[in-house]
């Protein structure tokens, strides 16, 4: 293989996205009108914002798109400014606020000038607790650099919702930060076939035979028939930055439908290091290891 046919596996991690922005929806100057204030307790908000899971997170997005919190440089005001973080953070259930402080959650936002809503996905399913909703997401920020220009950047995360009276709220938000150069020249754990074959194969000893992947716009699924029999899907989730992010594990019952479940491939690790650790000879324990 040369330098060239490398380069051409490795320019997934170089592409930027090509997904249309999703927080869409607009919000003219009547509402900020209505619904601004700089003090986010006196805010309420209208419960059309909050229909859905669904609905919550697009209109929070959309909210936030244009909201700007640059500390330096610029060229004027720009979009919403600041205020939009009140009325977003009025978007949270108070169990969240109560352990999100407004003044951390503004922090967030720092250098942060533009957000779009790149994909969305609800991942809710059985193994979701009851009451609750999952969604993936990613967005694409604008942000000052360090040479004095403006670059894009992207994180991707999961967002929790749950009713909060007849609203449906946000409980949680786990966000990353994508990194554009480390999957490109180093690991295994960025690329969904490398990493079903290493945790599921390698370290829990499941995998007997590996079915053809599939793939279907950023959704990625790869299916392997296990040692106990049964078949298995793992699917993922490919960031903009070319990572493969495991989102769901899926195996196929008697009626051929695929159930959700949670195997802890970390556990796997644990107890094959255990079993090495304690192995003198450890070619007699190769079908363990």
């Amino acid at each position: 293989m040369d330098e060239y046919d490398v380069f051409k596996i490795n320019e997934r991690y170089f592409r930027p996205s090509k997904y249309p922005a999703l927080n869409i929806r607009y919000f003219d100057y009547t509402f900020y009108d209505k619904y601004s204030n700089a003090d986010y307790t006196k805010i309420t908000l209208p419960d059309y914002l909050f229909s859905s899971p669904e609905n919550t997170i697009l209109n929070y997005f959309s909210i936030l798109r244009e909201a700007e919190s640059i500390s330096k440089g610029g060229c004027g005001s720009i979009g919403d400014g600041k205020a939009p973080y009140p009325i977003s953070y009025n978007f949270f259930t108070k169990e969240y606020q109560n352990s999100f402080p407004y003044s951390e959650y503004l922090k967030t936002f720092n250098d942060i000038g533009h957000i779009n809503l790149v994909k969305l996905n609800d991942l809710t399913n059985s193994t979701t607790p009851k009451d609750n909703y999952k969604y993936f997401f990613e967005i694409e920020t604008i942000e000052p650099s360090t040479n004095g220009n403006t670059s894009f950047a992207y994180y991707y995360g999961f967002m929790y919702l749950k009713m909060d009276g007849k609203n449906y709220k946000i409980s949680d938000i786990d966000i990353r930060g994508e990194d554009f150069l480390c999957a490109a020249y180093h690991g295994w754990s960025h690329d969904a076939e490398s990493y079903v074959n290493i945790t599921y194969g390698d370290w829990c000893k499941l995998i007997k035979v590996m079915h053809p992947i599939e793939q279907k716009g950023y959704v990625k699924n790869v299916y392997f028939l296990g040692t106990d029999g049964k078949e298995y899907k793992i699917e993922f989730f490919q960031l903009t930055n070319g990572n493969d992010v495991q989102v769901g594990q899926f195996v196929k019952d008697n009626s051929g439908n695929w159930q959700p479940i949670v195997i802890d491939v970390n556990k796997c690790l644990q107890r094959r290091n255990h079993i090495n650790s304690n192995c003198f000879r450890c070619p007699f324990n190769k079908g363990l290891l």
